[in-house]
């Protein structure tokens, strides 16, 4: 199946809405290979699951079409060591106003945190925005923009267009970031964005690691025509 066709039956599971739910995204994406931490959803009103399949610590965030940023609500708990702490941050994140439900997930190690993004602009069509994540991004506005699809090869061009790129490369000492695993992601977002049923993506931030890579928040705007 090609990624139109598994895109399209994804989005006719959420019946025309605009947003999509990050964990339903990150399900997307898990199937469609790339990295996404093990977790799982808890709906608004539902007991907490047992959750002895994930690997503590975990980390508990709320999950709502209508609250812009998690952490300005408070809407974040880490480090959740055992069945106790988590089941307390699931309640506390539930009384939330405008929650939906929450996600717990096994809580990813601190990496290279890296944007990965895509638009439809008006001139060029779909585009790839790629940049260092966290406080850099903001710093320094350190992007790189690539028009999609991309190969492999465009992929690794992108990425040496930051200025940032030597933390990527392995910077005093720092081992090198896995940027084989970086290249298929920026692929694969690529190859969504010219499907058409997208408006945007936004998979911020990324977490890289000397193997391998973490999506940590994933979002999904659907095209208002689809």
């Amino acid at each position: 199946m090609d990624r139109n066709d598994s895109l399209l039956i994804f989005l006719d599971g959420y019946g025309g809405e605009k947003t999509l739910p990050e964990h339903a995204v990150k399900g997307f994406l898990r199937d469609a290979g790339l990295p996404v931490p093990r977790g799982l959803f808890i709906p608004r009103g539902a007991a907490v699951p047992d959750l002895s399949s994930l690997a503590f610590p975990l980390a508990a965030k709320i999950s709502s079409t209508v609250i812009r940023s998690k952490s300005d609500v408070g809407g974040v708990r880490l480090g959740l060591q055992d069945m106790d702490q988590a089941s307390k941050a699931v309640a506390d994140l539930m009384a939330i106003n405008g929650v939906e439900g929450v996600i717990v997930e096994e809580q990813s190690p601190q990496g290279v945190e890296v944007i990965v993004g895509g638009i439809i602009d008006p001139q060029f069509g779909p585009v790839i925005m790629f940049g260092l994540g966290g406080v850099l991004v903001e710093l320094f506005q350190d992007t790189a923009f690539a028009p999609a699809p991309m190969t492999r090869t465009d992929a690794f061009r992108l990425m040496a267009r930051v200025r940032g790129y030597r933390l990527l490369t392995g910077y005093r000492g720092t081992p090198p970031c896995d940027l084989d695993t970086l290249a298929r992601i920026l692929v694969i977002v690529s190859e969504l964005m010219t499907t058409g049923l997208l408006e945007e993506m936004d998979l911020n931030p990324v977490a890289l690691y000397p193997e391998g890579a973490m999506i940590l928040d994933a979002k999904m705007f659907v095209a208002s025509h689809h």
